[in-house]
């Protein structure tokens, strides 16, 4: 039992409060209670440090930028590898596991120890790794490293610990697979090729032994030649030098023949008997032209020549070889079947294919089944059982990528009836025309853990599209896919209004999603400044989306005089003088009057059939202003139970009423302070000419994928493109002084003309952010979030916000102005308190004029030069995280009462309370009060999230309303009726009569506060030398902690309410921006991020998680008989000999063949054993897990042995049976009677 020490009565808040006391709207008590006693709060901590540890759990989706594959006929497992080493095996659904090699260098091949549980790898840095798989964790037991020759080609016979190992100088090594020693044992690329031959050979690009005799190597060089090498007698039984380059080599299962694919296009077979030319060349894909010769084709980089018992006529299966004049035609997998040629294309380019086959032999009929190929983004396997070759469906999420991922959300212990829902609605909408028959790659084991609950995995894409997965017990399975475009009308081809400012790629794309499990009220924010609310509903209907339009573009400054302009510093113009400022005209012809008041997308407005499932209720979009894009929606909150959704952005906030469709709020957030604003703002110099900004605004997505034609995909805004020439032109204009003041109002009519609306301009750049010194070198900075401090040298830190952004040139407000009073109480000696501008989203965005593809994603450096005073840039406030809440929006307030919270990139917290009527007809017609207080709370950066504590310390859930059915059929017994869950002020009064604990996190400093009082309990200041990206309230272990993520890589766990660090640990040493934007905190101790534009890593910061995962992973090798092999018969295997009596050990042992040489290859012994032992005893049942597999094995063994006894014994009491009735039939004869 810890207990905290605070006297609540008394204690100064960080912020003043408002002086008017402005009268509360919805305050529970008619008169103000007095302030509480001092007293001490008693809350039991539970949470220690040895509670927490951090590791992986499982990788989701398509392996990134794959390089090999690799399967076990027998095992029926699948292992695919990738260009940042990264190792990925699949077997049935459940069984997935990744695996990376430290190195991180590209996986070129794989080969499994077919049935022995282990798995080979061939990197690009030249070396051989033998993976363990005998645990559920694959761990390395050895590595080989070449250190004079490069690596192009392995090879391992079937059931051999022997593996041939071809170099890029054409020579061919041996490698024991246990010991992983390099043999003695070389073939010279010299002795393998005559002696008068005057070229080398190339690199080795195929290894086969030959299906009739294992003792000869076909050896294929890149040049052409190719070379049967006896291994007994150390030389070439023949060679072949043939004018095409070799790309594959593929074997008849009779060993008599064999096939070749060639650079051209073309395909030979080769007979044993003759080897001087092939007896069979075709060019597949290849017509004959008028002059007789074959039309040039791309080269057939892989055959398979495959057997099958119940057609004469062999399966020959390649990739390529079509030809070049057909431009445009997209990647193919060829399938020859006697006369019938099927020609498969593939979405995406063929990195590699495999044929599935019934017996691991190489000298039996094959029997083909299926085809695994391999793509650059796709993982396709087809069945060759049919002859319109379907293909299966796949079981793992394959297609996470299937528009570039933008947004992540994770939930979990979700209400256990929404994903069997979710589940029937989307499964309506599958595709169809799969193959019937089950998933081939079905090995391994898999079992669902005890401690399961239900967890929802949330994804939003660029193409504005959003996919719901079941994420239960580390699988991932799509459940519901809701397109968001549907909403739009499509903006047509010859329209060069509106539509040609859309956003450029992307128009739909999402940049963040807000999800009320128990309502099912699901909200979308796009990059297009839109908002779409849906709600669920298991019938269809037909419906008009209602549509709300927000003028969310104005910025609070004082009216200047000119006599005011005579006596404020400002920036001079180049030519010594500044024009007289004239307003813009509505009727001028320039561009930017042409757009205004008008959305970015144009919503439907006919009647729409919406399908089973979300259906899209309300569209809220930011209107452009005076030719001035709106920004992008920074942050978003709603509230199912008090019918509210908040939204905002750099410039203000806006509080939509989504069940009586009006806008209650639309006020920029100098608006909101009042008079209680702590900070002295500065106006701008008049404005210059105006520059049409809307060339470079508003631009698109770009894809996630790092190729030169591609650049890094935000999600929460835009890249901007600019000229460093236009950057400084458009910060040193300003606002014209003419502009009239904007007054705000309660329920602001978009549309309304009546009030007079100024500063309605917004800087185009936003939300991605520039510094204004050195913005004429070749890159540009991005500012730093500044501390509040009143001292300008303390502003010029070494920590970078993800939220900063520069301002246009400012000057000081004249103590005359109506912040004079506020300025003169400075005093003379302090300079002026300046903010770096700051804005709402998640991520830092780079100039991408002037940095690479990697350092733009990679890079979260940035700098500041103190070339520049502070004093150059404005203060612009925004609005960085909102929370309903049932608070306390004033210190006099006895009771809580609905309030909105909002936090701001200056690292200011406003408290907006509300009144919202709690009879449901009045919910429906009396309007929703909202006022703002002035109550301010003051932290360090800006704000990124809240959450609320009772006394206790436990968790305060927002109140919600429960899921009801809008479009069911009506029941005159039941009738619908709004249900809400702890939202009435009894129930207020009584969780949270004594108070509650405020929880606010920036991105420098975590802070709790005491509500009603204000009071400041608890201080941390999290990081100096780095921001928080990511922050979340979540519950661990029947408690709650605060869970960060800062931007050089540390995950920080803080207890709550002490603010006790611990957790700290550097996981991601190198973040980049893809992670910054998709991490997300959850409940049960875990987390998630995009680790790649095609992946999602799941991990856990929980102990007892990390210490169980061991239960919940699949087992990757389960002990299975190997088949045995065909009886050949005598006469086959008199004449066509026998492979069997090669002795590889007494060839390539150290006894016959000696020692390799030192300086060739270093063996490295692998931690494989040790780490595997520790992962089998890191779990309950994985005590056991090593000794269950002997046992298993022992168990089959003794198994066999016992069915052989009983056979044994039946013969034997057979023949006993016949002995006796034998001896009685002869027993009473004569010796001349037989």
């Amino acid at each position: 039992m810890k207990k905290f020490r605070k006297v609540l009565d008394g204690l100064t808040t960080s912020s003043p409060v408002n002086p008017g006391g402005s009268p509360g709207c919805g305050s529970a008590a008619g008169t103000p209670s007095a302030a509480p006693t001092p007293r001490e709060l008693e809350i039991q901590e539970t949470l220690m440090s040895e509670h927490f540890q951090i590791c992986k759990t499982v990788r989701h989706g398509f392996p990134y930028q794959p390089t090999a594959l690799a399967f076990d006929p027998v095992q029926k497992i699948l292992a695919i590898g990738s260009r940042s080493g990264g190792i990925r095996i699949l077997g049935r659904p459940g069984v997935d596991c990744h695996s990376q090699h430290e190195s991180g260098a590209a996986v070129l091949q794989m080969q499994f120890l077919i049935n022995e549980g282990a798995l080979v790898t061939a990197c690009a840095d030249d070396t051989l790794h033998l993976w363990s798989l005998r645990q559920r964790l694959p761990a390395i037991l050895h590595s080989l490293k070449f250190n004079r020759e490069r690596i192009t080609f392995c090879h391992l016979p079937f059931q051999s610990k022997w593996l041939y190992v071809g170099t890029e100088r054409g020579n061919t090594h041996i490698v024991n697979i246990e010991s992983f020693i390099l043999s003695g044992y070389v073939i010279m690329w010299n002795k393998a090729i005559e002696l008068s031959t005057k070229t080398h050979p190339g690199p080795v690009v195929h290894l086969s032994d030959s299906p009739k005799d294992e003792g000869k190597l076909l050896i294929g060089f890149e040049s052409g030649t190719i070379v049967m090498w006896d291994l007994r007698a150390k030389r070439a039984d023949f060679r072949i030098y043939y004018d095409e380059a070799i790309h594959s080599v593929s074997w008849h299962h009779e060993g008599r023949q064999f096939m070749c694919s060639h650079s051209d296009g073309s395909l030979s077979m080769w007979n044993m008997r003759n080897t001087a030319k092939p007896f069979q060349v075709t060019f597949p894909h290849g017509k004959t032209q008028r002059d007789g010769r074959k039309e040039s084709c791309k080269p057939i980089l892989k055959v398979e020549y495959k057997t099958s018992r119940n057609s004469s006529e062999a399966f020959v299966i390649f990739s390529g070889g079509l030809s070049y004049d057909k431009a445009g035609r997209r990647p193919t997998l060829t399938i020859m079947h006697g006369k019938a040629i099927t020609v498969l294309e593939m979405d995406y380019p063929i990195v590699d294919f495999m044929v599935l086959c019934e017996t691991p032999y190489l000298n039996e009929v094959q029997e083909p089944y299926a085809v695994v190929v391999l793509l650059e983004k796709d993982f396709v396997v087809v069945d060759l059982t049919q002859s319109n070759f379907p293909i299966f469906e796949n079981p793992y999420p394959m297609d996470v990528h299937e528009s570039p991922v933008t947004c992540t959300a994770y939930f979990a212990d979700c209400p256990p009836d929404i994903i069997p829902v979710l589940y029937s609605i989307g499964a309506k909408h599958k595709k169809t025309g799969y193959s019937h028959k089950e998933w081939p790659v079905s090995g391994g084991t898999w079992t669902v853990g005890s401690q399961t609950y239900p967890e929802i995995i949330i994804t939003g894409h660029a193409d504005g599209s959003i996919k719901f997965w079941d994420a239960t017990a580390i699988t991932l399975q799509m459940l519901y896919k809701l397109k968001t475009s549907k909403v739009f009308e499509k903006p047509k081809t010859g329209d060069m209004g509106r539509s040609a400012d859309l956003v450029e790629e992307d128009p739909y794309a999402v940049q963040m999603i807000s999800w009320c499990p128990q309502s099912r009220i699901f909200c979308v924010v796009g990059i297009s400044a839109h908002v779409i609310l849906y709600r669920f509903s298991k019938h269809d209907a037909n419906t008009i989306i209602t549509s709300l339009e927000l003028r969310l573009q104005c910025e609070m400054e004082d009216v200047i005089s000119p006599s005011d302009t005579e006596n404020t510093p400002c920036f001079s113009d180049p030519s010594g003088h500044s024009p007289q400022p004239q307003p813009p005209s509505p009727r001028s012809n320039t561009p930017d009057s042409v757009r205004d008041s008008i959305p970015c997308l144009k919503v439907k407005d006919r009647m729409i059939r919406m399908p089973p499932g979300y259906q899209a209720e309300l569209v809220v979009q930011l209107l452009w202003v005076d030719g001035e894009p709106p920004q992008q929606i920074t942050c978003l909150d709603l509230n199912s139970a008090y019918g509210l959704l908040a939204l905002g952005n750099c410039n203000g906030l806006a509080v939509v009423d989504y069940l009586q469709k009006t806008i209650l709020l639309c006020m920029s957030t100098l608006e909101l302070y009042g008079s209680a604003d702590p900070f002295q703002r500065l106006t701008r110099s008049p404005r210059k000419n105006r520059q049409s900004t809307s060339d470079f605004c508003m631009r698109g997505l770009s894809n996630f994928y790092s190729d030169s034609k591609k650049r890094i995909r935000t999600s929460y805004q835009s890249l901007t493109e600019l000229s460093d020439n236009q950057v400084s032109l458009d910060l040193e204009r300003s606002k014209s002084p003419t502009s009239a003041p904007y007054t705000p109002s309660l329920h602001n009519d978009p549309r309304g003309t009546g009030e007079p609306v100024s500063n309605l301009r917004s800087c185009h750049y936003s939300p991605v952010f520039y510094l204004l010194d050195n913005v004429k070198g070749p890159g540009r900075k991005l500012s730093l979030p500044t501390d509040l401090k009143t001292d300008l040298d303390h502003v010029n830190g070494h920590c970078t916000s993800p939220t900063s952004q520069p301002c246009p040139s400012g000057r000081a407000r004249v103590p005359g102005g109506p912040e004079g009073p506020r300025l003169a109480r400075r005093g003379p000696g302090r300079p002026p308190f300046r903010k770096a501008q700051s804005a709402a989203c998640m991520e830092v965005s780079l100039p991408v004029s002037s940095l690479t593809e990697e350092s733009r994603e990679n890079s979260f450096s940035r700098s500041r030069s103190s070339s520049v005073s502070s004093i150059d840039r404005e203060t612009k406030e925004a609005v960085t995280t909102l929370q309903f809440a049932e608070s306390y929006g004033r210190k006099s307030d006895s009771l809580p009462t609905p309030c909105l919270w909002v936090g701001t990139s200056l690292g200011l917290v406003l408290i907006i309370p509300m009144s919202i009527p709690t009879d449901e007809q009045e919910r429906q017609e009396d309007p929703v009060t909202v006022a703002p207080t002035g109550t301010v709370l003051m932290l360090k950066g800006s704000v990124l999230r809240f959450g609320f504590l009772d006394c206790g310390g436990a968790l305060i859930n927002s109140p919600y309303e429960v899921w009801r059915d809008q479009h069911a059929p009506d029941d005159p017994d039941r009738p619908r009726k709004r249900k809400l869950v702890n939202f009435s002020p009894s129930s207020s009064q009584e969780a949270c009569g004594d108070g509650h604990l405020a929880v606010v996190c920036s991105e420098r400093q975590a802070k709790v506060f005491y509500m009603p009082s204000q009071a400041c309990l608890y201080v941390h200041n999290i990081t100096e030398s780095s921001f928080v990206l990511r922050a979340d309230v979540v519950s661990v272990s029947n408690s709650v902690c605060l869970a960060c993520f800062c931007a050089n890589g540390h995950i920080m766990i803080l207890s709550l309410p002490s603010l006790r660090p611990l957790l700290d640990v550097s996981y991601l040493p190198l973040t980049d921006m893809r992670i910054a934007r998709t991490f997300c905190f959850t409940n049960g101790g875990q987390a998630l991020y995009l680790c790649s534009p095609t992946e999602i890593q799941r991990i856990t910061y929980s102990q007892e998680m990390c210490v169980n995962l061991q239960e919940t992973l699949g087992e990757l090798f389960t002990p299975i008989e190997t088949p045995e092999a065909q009886n050949r018969g005598f006469l086959k295997g008199f004449f066509g000999g026998n492979a069997q009596t090669f002795d590889r050990e007494e060839l390539f042992g150290e006894a016959s063949a000696g020692k390799a040489s030192r300086s060739l290859a270093q063996h490295i012994p692998g931690q494989g054993g040790i780490e595997g032992m520790k992962a089998a005893a890191g779990g309950v049942v994985g005590d056991l897990a090593r000794a269950r597999i002997a046992l298993d094995e022992r168990g089959q063994r003794l198994g066999e042995l016992e069915e052989r006894t009983a056979l044994m014994m039946t013969s034997a009491e057979t023949f006993s049976k016949h002995a006796h009735e034998l001896m009685l039939k002869c027993k009473d004869k004569k010796w001349y009677q037989f």
